[in-house]
């Protein structure tokens, strides 16, 4: 059984975020572009008094991704992937040309990250990040 842990991280106030991890499926196996029927994220902000108060950002709900475009077959190394010499295949730029997604320094923002494989349970991963 994998150990669910949040992904820490910072990023500047009305800035976007480069997001990277390594994600495997029940079986510990790697994810890669077919075992994946859809992908979406959320952004929520953080209450500081009651973290388990989400309140999602406008224009950041449940968006759905493009499969192809934020999961790699094989693992990769280096554009910005300091974690380990294993690699990543996962990585998405949060778009915020349209609605910003942080917008508020001090504050924290989670980016909930759900994917739907093609056969078994969805996986959820998520980045707990740090405005400033």
């Amino acid at each position: 059984m994998a150990i669910a842990k949040d992904i820490h991280g910072t990023v500047f106030r009305h800035g976007t975020a480069m997001l990277m991890a390594r994600v495997v499926d029940g079986h510990a196996a790697a994810i890669n572009q077919a075992s994946l029927a859809s992908a979406s994220y959320t952004v929520f902000a953080l209450e500081q008094d009651n973290p388990a108060s989400l309140t999602a950002v406008v224009g950041h709900e449940e968006v759905l991704l493009d499969v192809a475009e934020i999961v790699f077959d094989t693992l990769q190394t280096g554009g910005g992937w300091t974690v380990d010499e294993v690699g990543y295949n996962f990585r998405h730029e949060l778009d915020v040309s349209e609605d910003e997604a942080f917008s508020e320094a001090g504050r924290v923002y989670q980016v909930r990250y759900e994917l739907v494989p093609v056969m078994g349970q969805k996986i959820v991963f998520r980045f707990q990040l740090k405005c400033v």
